[in-house]
């Protein structure tokens, strides 16, 4: 169901089902929380899942200004309030990657485990920067749906998108109702993130990694710098996946979602 709460005068839309260990999703740039919805549906019979539509996504409204990633982190500090719950697991697709690691420096103790998924501890190189502000200038000039129909194919491994070119079309289709607004705010606020290393390495929580050899978003080689920085981590590598392992590779990532989960119910 369908659920909301105010933060900062701004409307929050989030998505709750199921009963359990609550699990919280953050979806990424260009996306909405039903991009969660194949993990949703496998996680729901066991846990509380909740999906969330970050300022300016799906059925939220943008928040003002000039938000950076650690606003974003505090906005699912006040779901988290809002619903009355003391601790969560997080799983963080790309950008929701970048704010599940925010949250985990501001609210460590609010957190059993999180994973990143297809998602770096990194800040942004000089080059990435400078794509990013492209972007911006590209969004400002042709809008938010013209450029995402530009770039979401490049998120999908080749082969899969040769294979199911409907569901990368789907995914363009999803992105239609973007304002230009909160496109642009997630670059800016991705672009000035902060390196989140020591946040790996300080973890007192164990950490999920799901890497894709295709992802040209966040690299292999560059995710598997960091994948021994956790005290404890879970590291799966799918093979032949672009940046989109939920939907390239669903029932892989199910599993090892289903995985981390339930060793972290061991662990207490």
């Amino acid at each position: 169901m369908l659920y909301s709460f105010n933060y900062n005068d701004t409307l929050i839309s989030y998505r709750k089902t199921g009963k359990g260990t609550p699990v919280i999703f953050l979806h990424g740039f260009g996306e909405d929380s039903t991009i969660w919805n194949r993990q949703i549906a496998y996680l729901e019979p066991d846990y509380l899942v909740i999906t969330p539509d970050f300022p300016g996504s799906g059925n939220s409204q943008a928040l003002p200004g000039t938000p950076g990633i650690e606003e974003f982190a505090r906005v699912i500090d006040a779901l988290l309030q809002h619903e009355q719950l003391e601790k969560a697991v997080l799983f963080g697709h790309s950008m929701g990657g970048y704010i599940t690691l925010a949250f985990a420096a501001l609210f460590p103790d609010k957190l059993t485990g999180f994973g990143l998924v297809h998602s770096s501890a990194f800040a942004d190189s000089p080059e990435k920067k400078q794509n990013r502000q492209r972007g911006i200038e590209m969004i400002e000039q042709y809008g938010g749906p013209s450029f995402l129909r530009t770039t979401i194919p490049n998120l999908f491994a080749a082969a899969f998108k040769s294979s199911h070119p409907e569901q990368v079309n789907e995914l363009i289709e999803q992105s239609a109702a973007f304002a230009d607004l909160p496109l642009q705010q997630y670059y800016k606020a991705m672009m000035e993130r902060p390196d989140r290393t020591a946040v790996l390495s300080g973890s007192k929580t164990p950490v999920l990694f799901i890497i894709g050899t295709d992802d040209v978003a966040a690299p292999l080689n560059d995710v598997l710098q960091q994948v021994s920085l956790p005290n404890c981590s879970y590291i799966h590598i799918l093979e032949n996946v672009g940046h989109m392992g939920m939907w390239e590779a669903t029932a892989a990532v199910n599993s090892h979602l289903l995985h981390f989960l339930e060793a972290l119910n061991r662990r207490e």
